[in-house]
């Protein structure tokens, strides 16, 4: 699994990949290519953010894509999921994600709000 994750940092890290299609397709920064689908005929290109991988439901996700297809597939990853599951735990995960940041800045916002204080009540 270790081998899959540091595989697909060097996918992500390119700016291009070529598409099933042949075209030439960008990728942002810090996001990773896959194709999700339970068959050749519903297969779905996403651009998800590495830092998901590691999350439990990804992790499940890349267990399962390494049954399917092995560790050593090629290209871009695939994933053996019907779309619309992949788009409720993709949603899912942003969620989370958004949550654990918007917690962040609050307890940020509280810090600052205290050295503030404490600042006026040492003047």
């Amino acid at each position: 699994m270790k081998q899959m994750i540091r595989r697909l940092s060097r996918v992500g890290d390119s700016s291009q990949y070529e598409g099933k299609d042949g075209r030439r397709r960008g990728v942002p920064e810090g996001h990773v290519p896959v194709y999700v689908g339970d068959g050749e005929e519903e297969v779905e290109r996403f651009v998800v953010r590495a830092e998901l991988l590691s999350r439990p439901a990804f992790v499940e996700l890349l267990h399962r894509s390494a049954q399917e297809y092995g560790y050593d597939q090629r290209g871009v990853l695939r994933i053996p999921c019907p779309v619309p599951v992949f788009r409720r735990v993709l949603r899912s995960l942003l969620a989370a994600s958004a949550a654990v940041a918007a917690e962040e800045a609050q307890v940020d916002l509280l810090r600052s709000f205290d050295e503030e204080f404490l600042a006026l009540a040492a003047s």
